[in-house]
């Protein structure tokens, strides 16, 4: 096939799912608004910047993308974020066109104003085939828009390969971590709370273990200063290490340095929970929140703890059963990994994808893109 993206072509997301098809032998385009910032893309991707930058450029480029999809001539067009892609998608005239949502795009722009929610519409309405990575998701873009045909729930899976177990050897210290961007959406804060809560209470009941307690906190962010300020605040800041943004080759490393891992976002934009399945394929426990994202992809009790959101009391009692119970630790980590195994696999994912686009490419209802039992209806 010949496969045209609509994209930010530096999001990880885009540059896999490029990557990927490209290595199964179809010809692929990406065609961007984004300034080029870093160079993801495989060498067999052809890349393509569009003139003129965000916003305003979702219109501005139509003529220029019609004249590129004229001369490339691709069987799919896919547009990734409902509502500026989505917007230059649906002006591009171009079919069989696949829309992918991805989060806020469907939860939090709609909502902004009744002619962003008009717009965005608009967008879902104009796409042969809507594809979301979750099914909770899926749900939220129907309240959208109720008079969709098809969503396909297209995952974005893990690449079991790279994250895998590492051999930790038992140590003096028990390390809690999060590798997430540091904005308010992810609840880093409840995080750092929580932290501080466990460790206060262990103090009082398990002084030894309260003193092995360690938290790493991955990525960066707006609120990366508020965040360090808090963390002295709450006096755990000689026991917190922040690192950073990582590339996204070195977060298998990271996540083998812990022993739990966190993420307790707090808004249900938060669409899927693919760093909770990275931290599943290391063999980590999670202890997760219960926005849409994160309680889809864990089983509670089994691979991981799902608490409410912004519950700090909440979020200290489950860190504090698995920093006590390392047999518990042990075997939500080992179940994590047989359940990303089982469904969220890399090639799989693609393989859900790559159907969807061939179905919809001669017309066809991708009656199998979903290992979830079918297209939402």
């Amino acid at each position: 096939m010949k496969i045209a993206f609509l994209a930010n072509h530096n999001v990880i997301h885009t540059v896999r799912w490029a990557n990927s098809m490209a290595l199964r032998g179809h010809e692929v385009t990406v065609y961007s608004l984004h300034r080029h910032l870093q160079d993801g893309l495989a060498p067999g991707v052809k890349k393509i910047q569009l003139p003129f930058p965000p916003n305003w450029g979702y219109y501005a480029n139509m003529p220029y993308l019609r004249f590129c999809l004229r001369k490339f001539k691709p069987d799919i067009l896919n547009a990734h974020y409902a509502s500026g892609y989505g917007t230059l998608g649906r002006l591009s005239g171009f079919h069989p066109y696949v829309l992918s949502v991805w989060g806020s795009d469907v939860y939090d722009f709609p909502g902004q104003s009744p002619l962003k929610h008009k717009l965005l519409i608009k967008n879902l309405s104009s796409a042969d085939l809507i594809c979301s990575t979750s099914r909770a998701m899926a749900v939220q873009t129907r309240k959208v828009c109720p008079t969709l045909d098809e969503i396909a729930i297209t995952p974005f899976g893990v690449d079991t390969v790279k994250f895998c177990p590492a051999r930790r050897e038992a140590g003096s210290t028990i390390i809690i971590g999060t590798v997430k961007k540091l904005e308010y959406k992810y609840g880093i804060d409840t995080l750092i709370r929580a932290f501080a809560h466990l460790r206060d209470t262990l103090r009082q009941r398990r002084s030894d273990q309260a003193e092995r307690l360690r938290l790493l906190i991955v990525g960066g962010g707006s609120d990366d200063a508020a965040l360090r300020r808090l963390a002295r605040e709450a006096d755990v800041d000689k026991v917190t290490s922040f690192r950073g943004v990582a590339p996204h080759d070195q977060i298998p490393a990271y996540l083998n340095e812990m022993d739990i891992y966190v993420a307790l976002s707090r808004l249900d934009s938060e669409s899927f929970g693919v760093a909770i399945l990275e931290a599943s394929a290391c063999g980590l426990p999670v202890v997760v929140s219960d926005a849409d994202g994160p309680a889809e992809v864990v089983l509670d009790n089994e691979t991981g703890l799902i608490v409410p959101r912004e519950n700090v009391s909440a979020a200290a009692a489950a860190l504090e059963r698995l920093v006590l119970d390392v047999d518990l630790r042990e075997q939500l980590g080992r179940s994590g990994r047989i359940h990303v195994e089982a469904k969220y696999t890399w090639g799989h994912c693609v393989d859900i994808m790559e159907n969807a686009f061939r179905q919809k490419a001669k017309g066809q209802r991708p009656l199998t893109c979903s290992t979830f039992d079918s297209p939402i209806d």
